[in-house]
C-alpha cells in the first residue's frame, strides 16, 4: 500500500475522530445554555402552571396539590353533592358568583367547565385560614357538603360560595385552568391560552 493511501485514511479517521469529540463538547457546552432557558425550581413554585391527573379521583373525594404556593383543591363531586347547589342558593350570599372570584367560564354555579369536577383555592376569604371538607353533613357545622373554616366558623357550599352573614365577604377563589383530555387538569393556564401562563 502506497504512503498516499494510509494518510488519506488517517486524515478521514482524525476527521471523523474530531468531528465527534467536537460533537460531544458541544453538546456538554449547550445543555447548561437550554436548562437557563427553563425555569428554575424557585420559579416554578412562584407561578408555573401545576398539571392534575384525576382518572383515580373517586366520586366525593378530594385531591390537593400547590400552585403559586396555595394550595389548590380538585373535588369531583357526587351527584347528589350537585343536587344540593339550588337548594342552598337561597342562604348564600353570592349565589350567581357575580364577584371576580373565579374565571369568567366557571362563573356558574357549579365554578367549574365540567360540572361534577371543582378546581378551588383552599383558602377562606376571610383571614387566610384552610376550610376543612366536609363531603356530608356530619359533624354538625353543614346542613350539606360544602366547606367550614372552623378559625372563625365561615361556611361554604360545595362549590365553594359563602352563606350570608359569615365571617368570609367573597366566595372561594377558582384559579384560571384548563383540561388538557378528559383527566389531564392544568391549574394556572386558562382555557385556549395553552402555553401561556395566567396573570
Amino acid at each position: 500500500m502506497s504512503k498516499e493511501g494510509v494518510d488519506v485514511r488517517r486524515r478521514r479517521f482524525l476527521t471523523t475522530a474530531t468531528a465527534a469529540v467536537g460533537g460531544v463538547g458541544a453538546a456538554f457546552v449547550a445543555t447548561p445554555f437550554i436548562k437557563s432557558w427553563l425555569p428554575s425550581a424557585r420559579a416554578r413554585a412562584a407561578g408555573a402552571p401545576v398539571e392534575v391527573n384525576i382518572a383515580a379521583l373517586e366520586e366525593g373525594a378530594l385531591v390537593s396539590v400547590t400552585w403559586r404556593g396555595k394550595p389548590v383543591w380538585v373535588v369531583r363531586r357526587t351527584p347528589d353533592m350537585l343536587e344540593t347547589l339550588d337548594e342552598v342558593a337561597p342562604e348564600l350570599s353570592d349565589p350567581d358568583c357575580k364577584t371576580d372570584q373565579q374565571p369568567e367560564y366557571c362563573r356558574n354555579k357549579f365554578r367549574a367547565i365540567k360540572q361534577p369536577v371543582l378546581v378551588m383555592i383552599g383558602i377562606c376569604t376571610h383571614l387566610g385560614c384552610s376550610p376543612k371538607y366536609r363531603p356530608d353533613a356530619s359533624g354538625g357545622q353543614l346542613d350539606y357538603a360544602g366547606f367550614f373554616c372552623p378559625c372563625h366558623g365561615s361556611h361554604y357550599d360545595i362549590s365553594g360560595r359563602v352563606y350570608a352573614g359569615q365571617p368570609a365577604p367573597l366566595n372561594m377563589v377558582v384559579p384560571p385552568h384548563h383540561y388538557e383530555g378528559d383527566d389531564l387538569i392544568v391549574v394556572g393556564v386558562d382555557p385556549g391560552s395553552e402555553g401561556e401562563e395566567a396573570a
